[in-house]
């Protein structure tokens, strides 16, 4: 009698946690899509505003070119959300890591596209607010210049 207790409150027991299981995989599943969805809307957007030479690097690279507003120098935006944008010197080799971001939980091409529209229209005050990092380049930002 005792061990068809055991017996029962055994199998009680996992089929509970099956149940718990099968419910935070959906969970965890359902996150995903939802992430899945607005990085696929934040890359679409970030291609809208590309020119179509940026947009054939990213295409290839995963990463882009863009030129400072003031300066006139190239910076090297890399796929991701943040020490992702280097600065480039006249032969393409990384400088210096440049780490600034907009504010708030948004995906990589929603990123992107804010560090490209900094750059390209007010270089000065986004450099004001970013911080510089010492950089070896990445495997990422390390291909040649497509331009």
């Amino acid at each position: 009698m005792i061990a068809r207790l055991r017996e029962v409150s055994l199998r009680a027991g996992l089929r509970r946690a099956a149940g718990m299981l099968r419910a935070t995989l959906a969970a965890i599943w359902d996150r995903w899509q939802a992430y899945e969805q607005r990085e696929s809307r934040g890359l679409a957007l970030l291609s809208a505003w590309l020119s179509p030479e940026q947009r054939a690097q990213f295409e290839k690279h995963r990463r882009f070119d863009v030129i400072g507003s003031e300066s006139g120098k190239r910076y090297r935006i890399c796929y991701g959300i943040s020490t992702n944008v280097y600065e480039l010197d006249g032969r393409d080799r990384v400088v210096l890591g440049w780490c600034f971001r907009p504010v708030g939980p948004l995906v990589a091409g929603d990123v992107m596209l804010a560090q490209k529209i900094a750059l390209e229209t007010d270089e000065r005050a986004t450099l004001m607010v970013a911080r510089p990092f010492p950089s070896s380049p990445p495997p990422r930002a390390n291909f040649p210049s497509t331009h």
